[in-house]
């Protein structure tokens, strides 16, 4: 029985650091698709509600287009692209690289979701996109920036930033 406890509790624990982050859903995605980003918030901030949410957008992520949130204001920072880049019929130079969402208060015992649509980058299957983001409670912050080292695995890291595997790119069909 006392075996039986401590499995459970240690499934428990395990579950609980699989679950304490923010993270982005699609976890896989086309390489050159139009993606919708779902960040997922599951928690506050050690007991504190949740007051903003800011993620920062990768380089070769365009034309990005954040999700208005009832409650909640909504800003970007446009920030010119390194190299000018092809978007349809068009020439993009400049484009958004923060979303932030501010001024809600999510409980930490409640979950919520922030949403955003971008065209990801021409990229090799496999590779892993990462979006930084900065959750702002109200008495701290944590920053799920973390990038593992080679070889390691981000379900290792404390505070990971919530990652995009790319697949191969999908047929065009005119």
């Amino acid at each position: 029985m006392l075996k039986l406890a401590a499995a459970a509790a240690m499934t428990a624990a395990l579950m609980g650091q699989a679950l304490a982050h923010v993270s982005i859903e699609p976890a896989e995605a086309p390489a050159e698709s139009t993606y919708k980003g779902v960040l997922k918030v599951g928690h506050g901030c050690e007991g504190a509600a949740t007051t903003s949410i800011r993620v920062q957008i990768p380089e070769g992520v365009i034309a990005v287009k954040p999700m208005p949130k009832a409650g909640w204001e909504l800003s970007t920072k446009v920030e010119s692209y390194s190299e000018p880049v092809r978007y349809y019929d068009q020439s993009l130079t400049e484009g958004v690289r923060e979303i932030a969402w501010t001024g809600g208060k999510l409980p930490d015992d409640w979950y919520d979701e922030f949403v955003f649509r971008a065209r990801l980058p021409k990229a090799e299957p496999g590779t892993v996109i990462r979006f930084p983001v900065v959750q702002d409670c109200e008495a701290t912050t944590v920053r799920w920036i973390e990038v593992p080292a080679e070889g390691q695995d981000s379900h290792d890291l404390k505070e990971p930033a919530p990652e995009v595997t790319i697949t191969p790119a999908a047929p065009h069909h005119h």
